[in-house]
């Protein structure tokens, strides 16, 4: 199930926060923000 047993295993951090949004969207392992598409030139829309 989803209880209480799994939420150990809510571990690893997939998103941080974005230097140029500021939301916790920035993808760690494809250093990537989902967001406004840091570090790319043009924001995502």
């Amino acid at each position: 199930g989803k209880g209480t047993g799994s939420f150990g295993k809510r571990r690893n951090k997939i998103h941080t926060l974005c230097v140029r949004c500021g939301r916790r969207s920035f993808h760690l392992q494809k250093s990537r923000c989902s967001a406004c598409a840091f570090p790319a030139a043009r924001k995502r829309t």
